[in-house]
């Protein structure tokens, strides 16, 4: 179990993580697999004293000549997310964050029409679901009213914590540094090296900026990869391999008690980019999925 801090995130497990591969993994190979850790900043409730970087639902504040985000043909989305970029500590993060300006999640979570249209990276028609939208610093906003069709999640103000994060263990990065024919006679697919790097992250919900995606299923960087090379895409096309890494974790938002989410059974919610998208502000590229248990 990861230690946790006063404010109630948890410390970046980063000498746990180094400490469990060491105590796995030959040393060649512990060696590898900590030069894959990523940071991360993990988002979780925050207590009385706590610097607040966002929140779990309410109802956002967006500029005045925005509109709410709608799926044309099924219905408005719902607001998900904000965080305050300039609260977080982006300058661990290894990708380009904006370092000011405000981000806002929305997506549609099926209230509308009882979970019959679902938002999935490989049907293009259904990208308009999830939705990521910047504004700038200096731009003024307003509170918006959550649209009748909705009910919106209760308000949870976020606080923020620096993580080191490990691939998933069938993330493809993995695939490249250990190179391999089967998985179950190798080390790092080893069950105690596995199960003591779950214990790790067993913290609560994952709420994350940046960093590796922490998968429910199989590796969501596949699943949006896929996606952006079109319908129809075969697992073992050669260009998924390239595509994959072109994308990066921007956020995943995990079910949440406290905030009435549950996305699915017990999932969450991924939005991936590029990082040049990322640096240019094209937020309207970052791709979503979902998985759950």
């Amino acid at each position: 179990m990861a230690q946790t801090s006063p404010s109630g995130v948890p410390d970046s497990p980063t000498a746990s993580l180094r400490t469990i591969a060491r105590e796995h993994l030959p040393s060649d190979m512990a060696a590898r697999w900590t030069a894959l850790l990523r940071p991360g900043v993990r988002l979780a409730a925050a207590r009385d004293m706590d610097a607040v970087v966002g929140r779990l639902g309410g109802v956002p504040e967006l500029p005045g000549d925005v509109e709410w985000p709608v799926w044309e043909g099924h219905g408005p989305l719902s607001f998900v997310a904000s965080v305050d970029c300039a609260a977080l500590p982006s300058g661990v993060l290894d990708i380009p964050m904006p370092t000011d300006g405000t981000l806002s999640f929305f997506y549609f979570d099926g209230q509308v029409d009882d979970g019959e249209a679902l938002v999935l990276p490989d049907e293009p028609e259904s990208r308009a679901g999830a939705r990521v939208l910047y504004t700038p610093v200096g731009v003024a906003t307003a509170e918006r009213a959550t649209p009748p069709e909705l009910e919106p999640y209760p308000m949870v103000p976020l606080t923020a914590g620096v993580e080191e994060t490990a691939p998933d263990a069938y993330h493809p990065l993995i695939e490249e540094t250990f190179t391999h024919t089967g998985h179950t006679d190798h080390p790092v697919y080893g069950d105690a090296f596995l199960e003591a790097l779950w214990e790790a992250g067993d913290s609560g919900p994952g709420h994350r900026i940046g960093g590796h995606a922490d998968p429910v299923q199989n590796p969501v960087e596949a699943e949006v990869a896929q996606g952006a090379l079109g319908p129809g895409t075969r697992w073992d096309d050669p260009r998924l391999a390239r595509e994959i890494r072109g994308w990066t974790l921007l956020a995943q938002f995990d079910s949440d008690e406290a905030a009435h989410m549950m996305w699915g059974d017990c999932g969450a919610l991924y939005w991936l980019i590029r990082p040049e998208d990322l640096a240019e502000r094209r937020f309207e590229a970052a791709m979503f999925t979902w998985q759950c248990s």
